[in-house]
């Protein structure tokens, strides 16, 4: 068992590039120096948190307690027939190196998620989706250990309960288990999914609507609207799109004359949270040394030397701009510690 890093820096592991460390810090890079790592920190009776690539959390403190950071790697095929592949998959793989993988093999259901950042064991927990597409669509199951008991478990993707930004891993089980890692089921006969936002577009100008398209389509938005975290620290999308009524939208069409919506049932619809942002004058401000993204809305930015705290509170303010001029309450899809 490797001992663990004491008063580690964690600006390399969160993706606002804030400068903040832990008192302890285990890399775990098999199941067993995770067992070992969990064992340890319960003999100290420490507090902990799971740290994956960091792409999705905001440290407003240091953290007094110990980081686990699984580095589990490795992609397996063990399943392999006419319709499609099962790769099994570590949960310390970068996520977009996996995307990029199984669009070279000729796989589809990921390469709508291309260059999102983060580690693949985030992925259940998130449920991460973009351009009509989420993780659930294409995961088989979920593996890992229970922190309290370090029995193994294995949950099938009804079992996740997966919802939108969601699953049991954010309710039932939060903070009682560790992701070690995810199958996905990844068809060989493609039916694309490119009607959300200006994908087809973007797909036009590259040529035929192949997978490979759609990857680089999706990458080509992704790198024209969001900053790049080594340059501006942002964790992506800070808020979800909210869930509505679909009274509240048409009162809304009363004032705007353009409110984009995407139905979810009969009675609920989903507004994008960067339209509401945009419209009540938030894109581009800076505040200090943070800002909401001139290009993207949705993405709040590190401009340097900022402390969570102050990202926090530039949250809030967007928030309650949005609650006045809408009646929407925004929730953060970060997760604040």
């Amino acid at each position: 068992m490797k001992a663990p890093r004491q008063n580690h820096p964690l600006k390399d592991y969160n993706t606002f590039g804030l400068n903040v460390t832990a008192n302890q810090f285990y890399q775990v890079d098999t199941i067993e120096e995770l067992s070992e790592a969990i064992k340890n920190i319960k003999s100290e009776k420490m507090q902990h948190l799971i740290l994956g690539g960091g792409s999705n959390i905001l440290f407003t403190s240091n953290y007094n307690g110990a980081i686990i950071h699984p580095s589990i790697d490795g992609v397996e095929t063990i399943d392999d027939n006419e319709k499609y592949i099962l790769l099994r998959v570590g949960a310390g793989v970068e996520w977009d190196s996996l995307v990029e993988q199984t669009v070279s093999m000729g796989l589809c259901g990921l390469e709508n998620l291309s260059l999102i950042p983060g580690k693949v064991g985030a992925a259940p927990i998130q449920n991460i989706g973009a351009y009509g597409v989420e993780a659930k669509d294409s995961i088989e199951k979920v593996d890992g250990i229970f922190i309290d008991t370090l029995e193994h478990f294995s949950l099938n993707n009804a079992e996740c309960k997966f919802g939108y930004r969601n699953s049991v891993f954010k309710n039932k089980l939060k903070g009682k288990v560790v992701v070690t890692h995810v199958t996905f089921r990844l068809s060989k006969e493609c039916n694309l999914v490119t009607h959300y936002g200006n994908l087809e577009v973007e797909i036009d100008k590259l040529g035929s609507k192949t997978l490979q398209n759609v990857r680089q389509a999706v990458i080509n938005i992704r790198n024209a609207k969001l900053p790049d975290p080594k340059e501006f620290g942002n964790a992506g999308s800070f808020f979800k799109n909210p869930v509505v009524d679909i009274a509240l939208v048409e009162a809304l069409q009363e004032k705007y004359t353009h409110v984009p919506f995407y139905p979810v049932n009969d009675n609920l619809v989903k507004l994008p949270a960067g339209w509401l942002i945009e419209k009540s004058g938030w894109k581009g401000k800076r505040v200090g040394n943070v800002g909401v993204h001139k290009d993207q809305a949705l993405v709040i930015v590190n401009f340097g030397n900022a402390t969570g705290q102050e990202i926090v509170e530039l949250a809030h303010q967007v928030r309650q701009s949005i609650m006045e001029m809408f009646n929407v309450s925004l929730e953060m899809e970060v997760n604040v510690v």
